[in-house]
């Protein structure tokens, strides 16, 4: 069978990717009911003898659930998170989010309102960006707003397959606002009052008998 050599642009973007990216796959500790101990990377169901290995943490609101997909899609995944960044009434993001679930990329979504704090974080999050949406493919950031061609080069590059292997009970995982509510909405700061002006001197009072003279 021939196989076709990556491109110079998919070469480029996976060594980027490689360089700025750290594998993230959790490693468990089963004890089995003979006492037996065994180590996975993936969750038996009875998590009530599951014991995660390197202080592994609980999953974060609105992250992909990636204990049900399939061992190769699971490990990029893992390694190569993948974050859609949208905003309400948007039709572009509507279409990237489309594309994103026809591909089959298990992903999270964070959503951003108008205020300076959905700005600040929007900036933080894409490393400067503000057209949306964007996306970030592990620390990489695209930030050309919606592109079917250039996204579709960074998942590529990832290792994401092109054509879905999500199983028929995976569900993605609900947008979550990027910034809290109440920060979004807290009032700002007043800016200070100017000083109160200084009165200026009454003129002197002209002498009754003298010439009435302007300039």
């Amino acid at each position: 069978m021939t196989r076709c050599a990556p491109s110079p642009r998919h070469l480029g973007i996976a060594l980027l990717l490689a360089a700025t990216s750290l594998p993230a796959l959790a490693i468990y500790k089963v004890i089995g009911p003979d006492g037996k101990v065994t180590y996975t990377d993936t969750p038996p169901a009875d998590a009530a003898q599951v014991r995660p290995v390197g202080g592994a943490v609980a999953a974060v609101a609105g992250t992909p659930d990636t204990s049900m997909l399939p061992s190769e899609l699971r490990q990029v995944a893992s390694r190569y998170p993948v974050t859609l960044h949208t905003t309400s009434d948007c039709a572009p993001c509507d279409t990237a989010r489309q594309m994103l679930r026809q591909r089959g990329v298990p992903f999270a979504e964070r959503s951003y309102g108008k205020s300076g704090a959905d700005q600040a974080a929007l900036k933080a999050a894409t490393g400067g960006g503000t057209m949306l949406p964007s996306l970030t493919v592990g620390r990489q950031a695209v930030k050309d707003g919606y592109n079917a061609a250039s996204w579709n080069s960074y998942l590529d590059a990832a290792g994401y397959p092109t054509e879905s292997r999500l199983p028929s009970s995976y569900r993605p995982p609900a947008p979550v606002p990027a910034v809290a509510p109440s920060e979004a909405s807290a009032p700002a700061a007043a800016a200070p009052a100017a000083p109160a002006p200084t009165p200026a001197p009454a003129p002197a009072a002209r002498p009754a008998s003298g010439p009435n003279i302007r300039f």
